[in-house]
């Protein structure tokens, strides 16, 4: 199975029993804050290089007639040297033929990992396309919820054209901080306490925007990344015999 320090980026402390202990690695901001952010050279250069990353996965799978989105920091800006390139197919599509047009364009998929937040979120199979988990293509294998579909635009998503386009959205990061892109940086405004206002600036619902608060805060407080299930398939296993497999031992 995939580390979880790899797949999920968290950290590792110990207590004083000397047992392991996951912490997430993004920390809730807890003191409200509203700030102007001017990027330098090197976060454009960085932002350029993850884009064309992801420009380059998102128009092969165009291609094949998927409409792939990419979300988090790429589609907001806000990028740093742990940000990843999360492309994700946000509707149900038959795995094996995605692993096909993947394997077409000459992407080479690392590992298959089937993934479940919680009890009640959809299962998703994501493709890790390099050996750290930083490139991946994602997509569920049951429907998406609404919700769980505002999810992505929460946290600032983008299509290929938009990408193409060069585009920077707002969305909010796993800090719970609000990101609005300006021209040469971004504006920074807290979450927490101003849902109402995030709900308006992303064209969520406030339901979505409660939720996320609840579940990161949680996070942060518990010392978990929220993971329900994670299991890293054997290369050769096609996903489809993964995933009856799972269901007969429901």
């Amino acid at each position: 199975m995939a580390s979880q320090a790899r797949y999920y980026r968290v950290l590792l402390r110990t207590t004083p029993e000397g047992r392991a202990e996951v912490r997430p690695k993004h920390k809730v901001a807890r003191v409200p804050e509203f700030r102007y952010v001017r990027y330098d050279e090197k976060r454009w250069h960085l932002l350029r290089k993850l884009r064309a990353k992801a420009l380059e996965v998102m128009k092969k799978l165009s291609s094949c007639g998927y409409s792939p989105i990419i979300h988090g920091s790429v589609a907001r800006g806000d990028v740093d040297e742990s940000s990843d390139v999360d492309v994700v197919i946000p509707y149900t599509e038959p795995p094996s033929l995605v692993e096909l047009c993947l394997e077409r364009y000459g992407i080479n998929v690392i590992n298959k990992v089937l993934v479940k937040a919680t009890p009640k979120s959809a299962l998703r199979v994501v493709y890790e396309l390099t050996p750290d988990g930083k490139v991946s293509v994602s997509l569920p294998l049951e429907r998406l919820s609404p919700q769980e579909l505002e999810f992505y635009k929460f946290g600032g998503e983008l299509t290929l054209d938009e990408l193409e386009r060069d585009l920077r959205v707002p969305g909010v990061t796993k800090s719970l901080v609000l990101i609005v892109p300006v021209a040469d940086g971004h504006m920074e405004a807290p979450v927490r306490g101003y849902e109402h206002y995030v709900a308006k600036v992303l064209g969520v619902s406030l339901s979505t925007v409660l939720e996320r608060v609840k579940l990161l805060t949680r996070r942060d407080e518990v010392g978990r990344t929220g993971l329900f299930l994670k299991i890293t398939l054997n290369h050769s296993e096609p996903v489809e015999e993964a995933l009856r497999r799972l269901r007969r031992l429901e």
